[in-house]
């Protein structure tokens, strides 16, 4: 799929048949040291003897940081990893503006070659050049542990940058999975960032990218950070809390067998959570969202065996019956969506008189007050495929007959 970029360039169309030469960019990569600061660190005056155009930055130019030269993908790329590195030494000066400008000049450039320009198509051995340098090295590690110290049209930029690179293959061959598999440890990072309001946009949207990875994804809910997105939707600021839950829906709907596999192993815990602190909370906006993520979850065919449990628990039903009696008609529609699959699973309990018999009983108990307002439920546009279900529902719901729970 081709997804234009802000520039009207395309994410995906960078892909070469030729690989770069020398190391390979899938190995694990390893921590740099400022000692791999490209260039001459020494001091010289000019020809006229007068002081030097080149900011003294601890005593010494950084000749290899500002080339004026043209230069290469790759090029570009280790003189950015320098540059990240340089601002990251103690003794660095880090709100040097000139130092600041060339490193968001050179993330603007890797922006470029990555998305085009208004003028210009990305090149896909361009692409492929800064893709195998940038992981060849911690170039990613750098970038995210430098994110708070650029301005916030350069943070843009380099989330951008991420996002393209985690599409951007070599060789029929994603190096950013590769790199991340090795590591796992920046989902730690980023996730992090959700606490900080100044980052979490960025941090979030980096994140989102990274778990396109299936093994990225796994490694993710099979720690603890998968609990702590129960917070931070709820959390206060609206754009952040938003993109808390954008990413916890790609989380459990993307990578269906590893998300059918977690659910499997974790579901007592995980909708126990759901429940209380989304379907249960006090935010119309958190209740309308984890409702309408809840169907995507069970109607989905890889959940199937979730889907039968967690429709067979009498606890479930009551959230949803009293979800069915919202004001909200949105938050309504989305209970009903998940309700019918109730209704269709007692039926097959009474066909093949299985248990639990206690749901359809629950239902038999409540059918004049669910009759009438499922009755009265309808969505604002004219929908026939819901009056269908809903008639459907109806049916099923008024052939109930109570069960002998002996």
């Amino acid at each position: 799929m081709s997804i234009k970029g802000k520039r009207g360039g395309k994410i995906g169309s960078c892909v070469s048949s030729r690989g770069g030469a020398g190391r390979d960019p899938s190995a694990p990569s390893r921590r740099l040291s400022s000692q791999h600061l490209s260039g001459s660190l020494t001091t010289s005056s000019s020809a006229t003897g007068e002081p030097s155009d080149q900011p003294d930055l601890g005593g010494a130019k950084m000749k290899g940081l500002f080339k004026s030269k043209p230069r290469t993908p790759s090029d570009l790329v280790r003189q950015t990893r320098d540059l990240f590195l340089y601002i990251s030494l103690p003794d660095s000066k880090r709100d040097d503006k000139v130092v600041m400008a060339e490193l968001s000049r050179n993330i603007r450039d890797m922006k470029s070659i990555l998305y085009g320009n208004s003028e210009a198509e990305p090149v896909a051995e361009a692409c492929a050049q800064l893709t195998q340098e940038f992981f060849r090295e911690d170039s990613l590690r750098l970038l995210i542990t430098c994110l708070p110290k650029l301005t916030l049209e350069t943070r843009k930029d380099a989330t951008q940058v991420v996002a393209n690179l985690q599409r951007q293959q070599v060789n029929s061959k994603l190096i950013a999975s590769d790199y991340l598999e090795a590591n796992l440890d920046l989902m730690d990072v980023l996730i992090e960032g959700f606490e900080n309001t100044d980052l979490a946009l960025h941090y979030g949207a980096m994140f989102r990218e990274c778990i396109r990875h299936q093994i990225v994804a796994k490694y993710v809910l099979e720690s603890e950070h998968v609990k702590k997105f129960f917070d931070y939707i709820q959390l206060p600021n609206f754009d952040i809390a938003a993109d808390a839950a954008a990413t916890f829906k790609e989380l459990l709907t993307r990578h269906k067998s590893t998300v059918a596999e977690f659910l499997t192993n974790n579901e007592d815990w995980f909708f126990a959570d759901y429940n209380s602190k989304l379907l249960e909370s006090s935010n119309y906006i958190t209740r309308r969202q984890a409702i309408k993520l809840l169907g995507d979850i069970l109607l989905d065919r890889s959940n199937s065996a979730v889907m039968t449990k967690y429709v067979s628990s009498r606890d479930n039903l009551r959230i949803l019956m009293n979800l069915l009696r919202e004001s909200s008609k949105s938050i309504q529609i989305e209970a009903f969506h998940v309700f019918k699959i109730i209704t269709t699973v007692a039926q097959l309990f009474v066909a093949n008189q299985n248990k639990p018999a206690d749901i359809v009983n629950i239902l038999v108990a409540n059918r004049s007050k669910l009759l009438r307002l499922l009755a009265d439920l309808k969505p604002d546009k004219e929908d026939e495929r819901f009056e269908a279900d809903k008639s459907q529902v109806l049916r099923e719901i008024a052939a109930l007959e109570p069960q002998d729970l002996a």
